[in-house]
């Protein structure tokens, strides 16, 4: 972007600001520490479900959603796997792209069938946890995992 003289002149350092919050680039540490903080971020909220429906494994039981004609116990089992066990793997970055599938069907699943695809309204906290599992599931850890620490 090109500017008259006097601007550059005047305000240097704000100009030199402007370029950089209207710029499509991206450093790669700016990547890492932004894919740390969606990970921490919704690992943590999404492991806060998953604690909740396995402390009340026993009375969700028997009225749990029947996904797939599994039985309520089964699919209890399995949400209570991806909500807590695959969130901590992703807190962590641990096969962050596997750990976010079941992630990915769990929000899918209350989005579509629980909310009854209201995404603007009943199923809308689903719909932004669905958005930044898959954008993890796409993008990757970032290096600041355990995943990236090994290399994969």
């Amino acid at each position: 972007m090109v500017f008259p003289r006097f601007v550059y002149y005047f305000y240097p350092s704000k100009l030199n600001v402007m370029r950089k919050l209207l710029s499509a680039n991206c450093s790669s540490t700016a990547f890492n520490i932004s894919m740390l903080l969606i990970r921490i971020t919704f690992g943590l909220l999404m492991m806060g479900h998953g604690y909740n429906k396995l402390m009340e494994f026993a009375s969700l039981k028997s009225h749990f959603l029947n996904f797939l004609g599994l039985g309520s116990t089964l699919s209890l089992a399995l949400c209570i796997f991806a909500e807590f066990f695959c969130a901590l793997f992703l807190i962590i970055g641990l096969f962050t792209r596997l750990v976010s599938i079941p992630l990915i069907v769990v929000m899918a699943v209350d989005a579509l069938m629980v909310h009854h695809a209201d995404f603007f309204g009943k199923a809308e906290m689903s719909t932004l946890y669905l958005g930044a599992y898959l954008a993890l599931l796409i993008a990757g850890p970032g290096k600041i995992s355990v995943d990236g620490m090994i290399g994969k």
